[in-house]
């Protein structure tokens, strides 16, 4: 079935799942928006973003793209999508030609880069390849400072895996991208330096919300106000 409603798709980011955006999908279903947050695979910027656009391009109607962390620059190429009408980045940093080791490397590493544990997985017909976590010791601090303890406790164990090489591609400058993304950011963020997000809102013209004292897990310590944000996105399209 059809609908003028945009359909939301949330992409989550490296170090979580889906799960993370329950908050958040409560509240636009209690808007009457309809959502969907499918899983992130994880495995590379390329093969990534290709799945969610596959996603993208099997939903009857519009589509707005919301990506938290990494996944921002999963929509960033897969907002080319023919049905996409809107862009969201959650904690992200809108990535325009540079790849987001790139554009940390202008501004002061964030603790996350130093709490990163090294795991392997096997590859057919090939050497084991290498993907991180971030250690369980560290979790809370670099990852959801606002997130209460006894949940975070819980979040620090699923963590998702990441291969690290996604961080140093380059996403092509997209054509044809909706115009006027918008972008909320996390102003206590110690994965991803706020100033970067900043930075890349500032070059993108972007319509910026920025929520003071909020930790990278913003999506599970402030649902209402990232709600809000995409909320705007679907008005402004629908």
């Amino acid at each position: 079935m059809t609908t003028s409603t945009p359909t939301v798709v949330l992409v989550h980011g490296a170090f979580a799942d889906s799960a993370g955006w329950i908050g958040v999908i409560a509240e636009l279903h209690s808007h009457g928006i309809p959502v969907i947050a499918p899983p992130n695979p994880l495995r590379g910027l390329a093969a990534d973003a290709t799945y969610i656009a596959s996603v993208a391009s099997q939903i009857d109607g519009p589509v707005i793209l919301v990506g938290h962390s990494y996944g921002g620059a999963l929509i960033t190429v897969a907002g080319t999508t023919e049905n996409v009408v809107g862009l969201v980045y959650v904690a992200a940093v809108l990535e325009e030609g540079e790849s987001l080791g790139e554009l940390q490397g202008r501004f002061p590493t964030a603790p996350l880069v130093s709490s990163l544990k090294q795991w392997t997985y096997p590859v057919e017909g090939g050497a084991p390849a290498v993907e991180v976590t971030i250690d369980a010791d560290a979790f809370p601090s670099v990852f959801a400072a606002d997130v209460p303890a006894d949940l975070t406790k819980v979040l620090a164990w699923p963590n998702g895996r990441w291969p690290p090489r996604p961080s140093r591609r380059r996403p092509p400058r997209p054509r044809g991208r909706p115009s006027r993304p918008g972008l909320l950011v996390a102003g206590a963020d110690e994965a991803i330096n706020p100033e970067v997000q900043r930075y890349g809102a500032r070059r993108a013209g972007a319509t910026v919300v920025e929520i003071k004292g909020a930790s990278h897990a913003i999506a599970v310590s402030q649902p209402t106000e990232v709600a809000d944000v995409i909320r705007d996105a679907v008005r402004a399209t629908s």
